[in-house]
């Protein structure tokens, strides 16, 4: 019924009168499929440079700026379906679950993440997970929806400014790592020496960004 609906009608629908999506855990999270193999990105675009960029087929597509600044990819998604296609990855967006948030946007955030990237899969959009978390108590909703043995991209931005920032960071890390296996962790920022295994380093957006090679 929704399909004969005109899309001006449609447009400024709520997602979830869109697409609801059958959830897992407690809060009916959208799960995001994994991505296996990643080699072939030869270099990252934060979203505030994505619209414009000329050769988007074989980079990928990160969130790690504002929040502000992604927030419309949220509000009106069908907007961008067709930019996005073309790049070879698209991250899931990080809306940011701040430790010093309420719970319910904490929540919330990890919500929209997943719908933006479930939604995006959906339509063409190839979708690396992007995996975020605050204090420990946010490992009751944080890995909700993330694929197994996955590539995956985190970022440490903000979080090695102090001490228990730098093991917040770590204890999530951890805490992914037995949870989700991934198979290769993109890194935006800097790696602690305490992070192991298959990782790619991203550099700041005012680096040049090197070829990645995940898989």
């Amino acid at each position: 019924m929704k399909d004969d609906i005109p899309y001006r009608q449609t447009r400024f629908w709520e997602n979830c009168e869109k697409r609801i999506f059958d959830g897992v855990g407690k809060y009916d999270i959208p799960p995001i499929h994994g991505v296996y193999d990643a080699g072939d990105i030869a270099g990252f675009v934060g979203w505030n440079y994505a619209l414009g960029e000329k050769h988007p087929e074989d980079k990928a597509v990160h969130f790690f700026v504002d929040d502000y600044q992604f927030n419309r990819l949220w509000t009106n998604p069908d907007a961008y379906l067709e930019k996005l296609r073309r790049f070879r990855y698209v991250f899931s967006p990080d809306f940011s679950p701040y430790a010093d948030f309420p719970k319910a946007v904490q929540v919330f955030n990890h919500f929209r993440k997943h719908w933006i990237g479930a939604y995006l899969q959906e339509n063409g959009v190839r979708v690396i997970p992007t995996i975020t978390w605050s204090f420990p108590p946010s490992y009751d909703f944080c890995f909700d929806g993330e694929p197994k043995e996955s590539v995956v991209a985190v970022s440490s931005v903000g979080c090695m400014n102090s001490k228990e920032g730098k093991k917040l960071f770590l204890d999530g890390w951890e805490e992914m790592i037995i949870r989700l296996a991934p198979s290769c962790v993109i890194f935006y920022g800097t790696v602690p020496d305490e992070c192991n295994g298959n990782i790619v380093r991203v550099k700041p957006f005012q680096d040049k960004f090197r070829k990645a090679v995940c898989g």
